[in-house]
């Protein structure tokens, strides 16, 4: 999008900020009608075969992150128009995927008013720390960071702590309403796991559960993490902040593969997700389409965005993200000792 032009974009987009009812009923059909349907697809088919059982599942996990992306539209209030069926459908699909409605709305409506701001870092987003940042911190902090953002940790015990253990408990400051509502999810997960495991006995319920959950978990955390963390992205102080240039130098858009921008809501067209989040996931690509200024921002696909994992720290001369290779090079030029930059 032109600077120039910036002005014009919520008139632009603001016919397709209305959620339409049938459109949105059919999306719950055909997201959580499969996932049930797949869970005891998996159960019959462990008969026949454990990897069979086991691909099903896999399958199921994708259909689980387009039911969190319901979740998540629901957190905008973008999924119906009614209020109340926001919240109804909002807490049942967090449920489904083990988040709490309400606790997760605060965090991800804090996430898109500061994301890309260096001075309102820390709540609903990636750890980030500048260069100079890691350069001062004490030895314990930097090595808890590249425990953070080492990938293997971040992708495989990450969504199991975030998913599992974190969303368990309410944050500091929550309203009585908001921990109502992880009391209320908590309850209800144990009592659905427990049903679970007294039809089909526990040892088939973690092989098939297990398995959604993990793929679904890691599916997560990964659209998350590769929409913010590319090498040219956005980040500036309060002061300089903007809400359009983070929502579009900030955010990518995810050139899917059709099948996988279906089975993951739209959400690669994150750019203008973040432009107004009060577009449903499924008129994502049609604002996408409407304009071509709109689609000048940062494409990354599958094969490209691979090379987000190496990044790791934000570069503010540069304004780029760099790896901690990159941040080594950088100190030596600039005549610094090898032994200021080592863990």
């Amino acid at each position: 999008m032109m600077e120039a032009e910036q002005g014009n974009w919520r008139k632009e987009i603001a016919a397709y900020e209305r959620p339409r009812l049938k459109s949105s009923i059919w999306q719950l059909i055909n997201t959580i009608g499969p996932v049930m349907l797949l869970w005891l697809a998996a159960y019959f088919c462990l008969s026949i075969s454990v990897w069979l059982t086991i691909g099903i599942s896999i399958v199921a996990g994708g259909f689980l992150v387009r039911t969190f992306i319901i979740f998540h539209d629901c957190c905008h209030k973008s999924f119906f128009k009614n209020r109340r069926a926001n919240d109804i459908i909002g807490t049942i699909t967090g449920i489904l995927t083990y988040v709490p409605y309400l606790q997760w709305k605060h965090s991800h409506t804090v996430h898109h008013a500061t994301c890309g701001n260096l001075d309102r870092r820390g709540t609903g987003d990636i750890w980030t720390l500048t260069v100079d940042e890691y350069l001062t911190a004490s030895p314990l902090r930097r090595l808890v960071y590249r425990l953070y953002r080492n990938p293997f940790i971040m992708f495989t015990i990450g969504p199991v702590y975030i998913f599992l253990i974190d969303y368990r408990f309410n944050r500091k400051r929550a309203g009585a309403k908001e921990r109502i509502n992880t009391y209320i999810t908590n309850a209800s997960i144990v009592a659905v796991n427990c049903l679970l495991c007294w039809a089909v006995g526990w040892q088939t319920f973690l092989l098939i559960q297990g398995t959604i959950f993990f793929i679904s978990s890691v599916a997560g955390i990964w659209l998350f993490y590769v929409q913010h963390q590319f090498e040219e992205s956005y980040y500036e102080a309060d002061m300089n902040w903007d809400y359009v240039k983070a929502a579009m130098h900030g955010s990518s858009y995810y050139k899917l593969p059709r099948i996988l921008h279906w089975i993951t809501g739209n959400i690669g067209f994150h750019h203008i997700h973040h432009l107004s989040p009060r577009i449903p996931n499924y008129n994502l690509e049609a604002v996408h389409q409407s304009n071509p200024r709109i689609q000048e921002v940062r494409t990354i696909t599958l094969l490209s965005s691979l090379a987000s994992l190496n990044f790791r720290l934000w570069h503010e001369p540069s304004k780029r993200l760099i790896g901690f290779r990159d941040m080594r090079r950088l100190a030596s030029l600039s005549g610094e000792t090898a032994a200021a930059v080592e863990l």
